[in-house]
């Protein structure tokens, strides 16, 4: 029996960034063996193991043969007659199919080292399991499948798209993009679920640059499965005006990376991606001005979260921000009345915290246009010190005394809100 630590804690680890998670695999082994050593089995569709000590995992090596369209269905074999290299072969990349021995990794929690030449698992020459050349691609910065078997399993196309969000400097192999085009056009990207879609995306949506995931599928085709509202943005012309970069798929890439630099939540960057959706269906004999855009982008928008199920939270958000995101730019001209309203139709007074993350998303819109990502967003803090102003309002002895007034009902609710105006329009003065 034989342990080896692979995948990302690898990868990583050759690249000098920090190792956040450590998955083995283990070869020769029975599941009767790790479980005489004490490791509590876990995996039900295949042997995974937990470390009686570290609860780290320990998969048996195993090969996958697809049984089903899509990600629906694996025959999987863990046996200890299956070798290393047969285990590596079923990983998607070559930079995620490297192994090395455990007794080199010792010092594993020790991760990253400052001196790479230090580190435990470069002590040996040899010491790296590394059949299909994922160290030459790490040097040369490309993501390469490793087999033909990669298009089994077409959640493959979203990681990879992923990592390309994640190492911003590599590209992805020519013999890799043609596979991943083969892989669309055999209808393999429509045999994925809702579920697994919205995790990679999710993801993806959280790495250094987001545009580059979307780059990667929209150059293979997956983007108009997945998200055609999203795809057809790309060729819709906008005023140079307000937008010089013109195109809005330019555009919505440019706020999603904004939204990354910003470090933003998941719930602003989603809103991000979505808040221009309805620019997608703008008659052709108005453009480029897009009249009454919000709201085709909200209805759209509906129909993205209910086909990805996307979380409550990401949803709420990006509506509000779809249907209110001209507005709040164009808040600066607003008197006191109108701000009230606008704090009321985003739910602000209720949830303060979130509209904060509706102004967020608002600046990276703003900001993600070319040339001005520099540029200040003085609508931000107006509002947000237009909010605290109408916090401040002591909403009970407002109607208290609308009650000693003789109001009853929405009486009382009309003299809350003329109160948080007037305090509005001292914030704002």
């Amino acid at each position: 029996m034989k342990t080896y630590l692979v995948g990302g804690a690898v990868r990583d680890a050759l690249m000098g960034l920090p190792v956040q998670d450590r998955d083995w695999v283990v070869v020769g082994a029975t599941p009767q063996m790790l479980l005489d050593q004490g490791y509590l089995q876990v995996g039900q569709d295949f042997p995974v193991f937990l470390h009686p000590e570290t609860k780290e995992e320990y998969a048996l090596a195993r090969t996958e043969r697809n049984t089903a369209p899509g990600y629906r269905g694996f025959e999987v074999h863990a046996a200890p007659d299956v070798t290393l290299e047969e285990d590596l072969a079923r990983r998607d990349l070559t930079i995620n199919s490297i192994a090395a021995p455990a007794y080199s990794t010792r010092a594993i929690g020790q991760f990253p080292f400052e001196d790479p030449s230090a580190n435990p698992l470069w002590v040996k020459n040899g010491d790296l399991v590394d059949p299909y050349g994922g160290q030459r691609d790490i040097a040369v910065k490309v993501l390469r499948h490793v087999t033909p078997a990669f298009r089994e399993d077409p959640v493959r196309i979203l990681r990879l798209a992923r990592f390309a969000a994640r190492f911003t400097d590599f590209t992805v192999a020519p013999e890799t993009q043609a596979l991943l085009r083969e892989m669309v056009d055999s209808g393999e990207a429509d045999h994925l679920v809702a579920e697994r879609v919205w995790q990679e995306l999710a993801r993806g949506l959280m790495e250094a640059q987001p545009s580059r995931m979307f780059s990667v599928l929209r150059d293979c085709g997956a983007l108009r499965r997945l998200l055609p509202a999203l795809d057809s943005l790309w060729g819709v012309p906008q005023s140079a005006e307000h937008h010089p970069e013109i195109d809005t798929g330019v555009h919505v890439m440019l706020v999603v990376d904004m939204a990354a630099k910003l470090q933003a939540p998941l719930a602003v960057r989603f809103a991000c991606l979505t808040h221009d959706l309805g620019k997608g269906t703008t008659p052709a004999d108005v453009l480029p001005r897009h009249i009454a855009h919000e709201e085709r982008s909200l209805e759209l928008l509906k129909d993205v979260c209910q086909r990805l199920r996307v979380p409550v939270d990401c949803k709420e958000l990006a509506e509000v921000v779809a249907r209110e995101h001209g507005n709040i730019h164009r808040s600066e001209s607003l008197n006191a009345s109108a701000v009230v309203r606008l704090l009321e139709r985003c739910d602000a007074f209720r949830k303060p915290s979130r509209f904060a993350e509706v102004l967020l998303a608002c600046e990276c819109d703003a900001r993600g246009r070319l040339g001005m990502d520099g540029e200040p967003y003085p609508q931000a803090p107006r509002l947000a010190a237009a909010l605290q102003g109408a916090l401040s309002i002591a909403t009970n002895s407002v109607a208290e005394k609308a009650m000693a007034a003789g109001a009853i009902g929405p009486k009382i609710g009309e003299w809350i809100h003329r109160a948080r105006i007037d305090a509005v329009a001292n914030s704002l003065q």
